[in-house]
């Protein structure tokens, strides 16, 4: 079976405070957009995963799919040993959620692949074992988040009128990296209510709260964001920890120079 786990961008993102757990509540408002991963799972006689395309740093072991079939497999210990391959395409450190898209849509496949039954609700809770953003993708309709950023109130949100462009620049941001820079404050206009207004004013109003020290540390990401505003981009913001930036633009924009230095997808 084969699926193809799609990546999101965050829209604003407010750090509140920081959790007697080490975690950091937060608001943002996850959005689905079409950049994808393709995962492969086939029975075998052992559990394996395997990779192509972007390479994947790290010990393989310590894959989030992995990870994923051992939640499970404490809870269904008929489950077979299978064989996992992923095509890597979602750029990695980008804040784009492509590990935890890809550990989501492993759960959904082994759920309808072995008649698990598992709900809705039931998958969430095994993704939100793996990393904050992960239950999102069960479902992968635009939510406002929030607490770690794995409880979520579903919004209407629907950009399909506009062209949203990404660009990924030759820089890499980790997540632990961006969060020791952030200083939590409690929010004077919440998201939840921002999202609602015409997107001419979200460049006034909403904020990310990494950009400020990644784009120190980072003057390549800052001018990629500076430059899709010279491009005429209604509103352009640094996605979730970075590196990748996207712009919301009313028709598709000339970005060639861009192309020299940056990935850029189009129509995302």
């Amino acid at each position: 079976m084969i699926v193809f786990p799609n990546a999101k961008i965050n829209i604003g993102i407010n750090i509140t405070e920081r959790r007697p757990d080490g975690y950091h509540n937060l608001e943002t408002v996850f959005y689905p957009i079409k950049i994808n991963d393709v995962l492969e799972v086939i029975e075998a006689n052992e559990l394996s995963f395997d990779y192509s395309g972007l390479d994947i740093p790290g010990d393989l072991n310590d894959n989030l799919c992995i990870k994923g079939y051992h939640l499970l497999k404490k809870d269904f210990p008929q489950l077979p040993p299978v064989k996992i391959h992923l095509h890597k395409n979602i750029p990695i450190g980008a804040g784009l959620g492509g590990g935890s898209s890809d550990a989501a849509f492993f759960i959904k496949l082994m759920n309808e692949k072995f008649g698990l039954g598992l709900s809705v609700d039931a998958m969430m809770d095994y993704a939100r074992v793996l990393g904050a953003d992960c239950a999102f993708f069960i479902e992968g309709k635009p939510v406002f988040a929030f607490d770690k950023g794995d409880e979520f109130d579903a919004i209407k949100l629907d950009l399909t009128a506009y062209q949203i462009v990404l660009v990924m620049p030759d820089a890499h941001v980790s997540t632990p990296e961006a969060y020791r820079g952030v200083k939590p404050a409690p929010v004077k206009e919440s998201l939840y209510d921002l999202i609602k207004t015409p997107i001419a004013n979200w460049k006034r109003h909403i904020k990310n709260d990494f950009e400020g020290h990644i784009f120190r540390d980072n003057p390549v990401i800052r001018g990629v964001k500076a430059e899709l505003y010279e491009h005429g981009a209604l509103y352009a913001s640094m996605s979730g920890s970075g590196a990748s930036v996207f712009g919301i633009f009313e028709s598709t924009p000339a970005l060639g120079a861009m192309e020299e230095y940056n990935q850029v997808f189009y129509n995302v």
